[in-house]
């Protein structure tokens, strides 16, 4: 299966509109009525919203493509991320790469273990794909969703905020007055998983719905995947 995996603000109705609209608007303009790669639209949209700094949501926080999914055990996942890898990083293919990845609704799957089995098939196309935490061609982004597996290799992803249609949208300015939300933090190891980005508390989320405020972190809204 193939889609974008878009998470919300609490207010998935309105989620879905914005989805629709923006979705519409830029597949229109970039495929017509030829079959949308959710990889680059989603990296087009980002990147115009990066160039102009306007803001096109309200309650959409971050829109992620997803380019396959498998079963979310690690037999299946090896298995499937061995061809899937292939086109970014089987030599003569290459590039330097971090891995993000984030689980929901699931407590049988080992980061730890994810982390290092994918990192190294990723080594064993390419002895040449590097680890590169700060300014990486490829962020490999594995998002666990009860028992499934959504996988997806994208660009620019540190540029364009961990593809945050919130904070990609903010000024040089906002972002040296707040450096923190440029990147993940940093850390010795292979990959950088995604930081608790849903913590927020009630009261928080209920002041931003209010105040159409920007935000970097995902509140416990809950996710939308369009296909």
């Amino acid at each position: 299966m193939r889609g974008i995996l878009i998470t919300c603000n609490m207010n998935e109705r309105k989620c879905v509109g914005e989805a629709y609209s923006l979705l519409g608007e830029y597949g229109d303009l970039l495929y017509g009525p030829e079959q949308v790669q959710p990889e680059n639209l989603v990296h087009h949209i980002l990147k115009d919203m990066h160039a102009t700094k306007k803001k096109k949501t309200r309650v959409i926080l971050r829109m992620l493509p997803i380019s396959g999914t498998c079963k979310a055990f690690m037999e299946d996942m090896k298995k499937y991320a061995e061809t899937f890898f292939e086109p970014w990083f089987k030599a003569p293919n290459k590039g330097t790469f971090q891995i993000v990845y984030k689980a929901r609704n699931n407590s049988h799957m080992s980061r730890e273990e994810v982390i290092k089995e994918l990192a190294g098939i990723v080594g064993s196309l390419n002895p040449e794909n590097k680890v590169d935490l700060n300014n990486p061609q490829y962020t490999i982004v594995v998002e666990i969703i009860k028992n499934v597996c959504c996988l997806s290799v994208v660009r620019d992803y540190i540029l364009f905020r961990k593809y945050n249609l919130q904070e990609v949208v903010k000024s040089n300015k906002d972002t040296q007055q707040n450096p923190s939300t440029l990147t993940e933090d940093q850390s010795s190891k292979v990959v950088k998983p995604e930081t608790e980005e849903e913590d927020k508390s009630s009261e928080e989320v209920k002041q931003e719905n209010e105040n159409h405020s920007e935000t970097e972190a995902e509140s416990k809204g809950n996710d939308v995947l369009t296909v």
